[in-house]
């Protein structure tokens, strides 16, 4: 519409849509330029993050394991303590399975923790203790797939190796243009896109140019280039984006619920308190080996009142669960629905549980019902959370 026609609201309207930045045609995605705006930013915007301050290998290793498919909110509320229990890999190599299990418990993907464990019990037997340097000699390691392998070798030793999770893939979808289809050429494409961004230099005494670029594209991802409703407008390389907004993207796999009951008992030995678990079997499909509170068949507790409901999600399912008491010390009825043989169940102290390999379930209950402790965390400020 010519400025002539554009009178009151209409021509207010149009000068607003004439300078917004959405207005301009895209920029050419020039790998120089991009990578010095995204790092300038990441300079001033980066959140304070525990796994940040370190340039130790093994303990970025960790970090990096445990944001697997993981909120940042929890790995700092264990990352410090698993740190403080297992501060080498030796320290870790030379643990049981259940004390690194104990010590992660509140995580979930406890094939994480195993791997961890016997990753680093490959390291000290066949490495001499000492972490590989490559993202190729990494990913022979136990648990290490190809999005860690690259995060290690560039973030601890500066290779040149973009790494690509889902922040970083949904940047790069969006500042080209192209739809998320979930194949294998998809996969592909990110991942040229990517390491086309990378810096080629190595740690230099200007600091871990392929390590800083990484953390800064997945940054960019978890803070301003959001699933929902990004904040373009505060993204750095806004001007190079051919979206400029939500891009299209592949169906989700729907969630499924599922009911879930479980029985809460307790007993008291002189001063001590126990409390009845079951341990899961070593060949279970699911979590194998973890303590959890013994489940109960639905039937016989349709008559009555849980003491607590809860919503527990794992991967794509959400688990509406009921946690059932006995009504007093006399009432055995839901001891005996409990399908679990006795040689399953174990009596634990209460103040063991800390220590045990719980499932997280387990843990979120025991703490909210105040049979388990509360550990004390510092949580982060209001700016560090994604």
């Amino acid at each position: 519409m010519h400025a002539a026609f554009r009178t009151g609201r209409a021509a207010a309207l149009a000068e607003k849509i004439d300078d917004s930045p959405y207005h301009e045609a895209p920029q050419a995605l020039e790998p120089g330029v991009f990578r010095r705006r995204v790092a300038n930013w990441y300079r001033s915007h980066a959140r304070r993050l525990p796994w940040r301050d370190t340039n130790d290998p093994y303990k970025i290793w960790v970090s990096e394991v445990m944001l697997q498919q993981t909120r940042v909110t929890a790995v700092i509320e264990h990352y410090e303590g698993f740190l403080r229990r297992f501060p080498t890999i030796l320290a870790l190599a030379l643990a049981t399975e259940d004390e690194v299990l104990a010590a992660w418990s509140g995580l979930g993907y406890y094939r994480r923790a195993r791997m961890l464990y016997k990753a680093a019990q490959f390291i000290v037997e066949e490495r001499g203790g000492v972490l590989p340097r490559t993202s190729t000699e990494l990913r022979t390691l136990p648990g290490i797939g190809e999005y860690t392998c690259a995060a290690i070798a560039s973030i601890a030793f500066g290779q040149s190796v973009a790494v690509v999770d889902g922040n970083v893939e949904r940047v790069v979808l969006r500042l080209t243009g192209r739809a998320a289809s979930g194949t294998a050429a998809g996969k592909t494409f990110v991942q040229r896109q990517a390491n086309m961004l990378v810096p080629r230099r190595r740690i230099d005494g200007r600091g871990n140019a392929a390590g800083d670029h990484n953390q800064a594209m997945m940054e960019l991802g978890a803070t301003i280039c959001l699933p929902r409703a990004p904040l373009c407008l505060n993204c750095p390389v806004f001007a190079m984006c051919k979206t400029r907004g939500e891009h299209i993207t592949a169906p989700r796999t729907g969630q499924r619920s599922r009911p879930a009951a479980y029985l809460l008992i307790t007993r008291k030995r002189g001063t001590v308190t126990e409390v009845l678990l079951e341990r899961r079997a070593e060949d279970a499909s699911l979590m194998p080996g973890m303590y959890e509170l013994p489940p109960l068949a639905q039937d016989p507790v349709e008559e009555r009142e849980p003491i607590l409901r809860l919503r527990h999600s794992i991967t794509n399912t959400n688990y509406y669960v009921q946690i059932y008491a006995p009504l007093s010390p006399r009432d055995r009825s839901l001891r005996r629905a409990v399908p679990a043989s006795m040689e399953d169940l174990h009596w634990v102290k209460t103040g063991r549980l800390s220590s045990l390999p719980l499932t997280g379930l387990a843990r979120k209950v025991l703490q909210r019902l105040e049979v388990m402790a509360v550990p004390q965390v510092r949580m982060p400020e209001p700016d560090e959370l994604v």
